[in-house]
């Protein structure tokens, strides 16, 4: 199972290479990484910034957004399925 770490050990650790000039190899050997989860942590840093490492469970600003959405999609899908049956119903009881 993959080790867990939290945002604050990510940001620390990208920082000891970004700022302090440390290599990732050196860097990753002594935080006990692998040097590509380093690179990935840097790579999500480099883009995201703040909003970098969300904590478990959570989601990030933009799939967030785009999670409600998809729900408001669906619940107009639905709606608009009752709409065309009540319709039909309607046309039908009239003939």
């Amino acid at each position: 199972m993959a080790k867990k770490y939290d945002k604050e050990f990510k940001i620390l650790t990208v920082r000891l290479v970004q700022e302090e000039g440390k290599s990732v190899a050196q860097v990753a050997r002594e935080m006990g990484l692998h040097e590509n989860t380093l690179y990935r942590w840097m790579t999500e840093f480099k883009q995201a910034g703040g909003n970098a490492f969300p904590a478990s469970g959570q989601l990030k600003p933009d799939d967030k957004a785009a999670r409600e959405l998809q729900k408001r999609i669906r619940e107009l899908e639905e709606e608009n399925e009752i709409l065309k049956k009540a319709m039909h119903d309607f046309v039908k009881d009239r003939r």
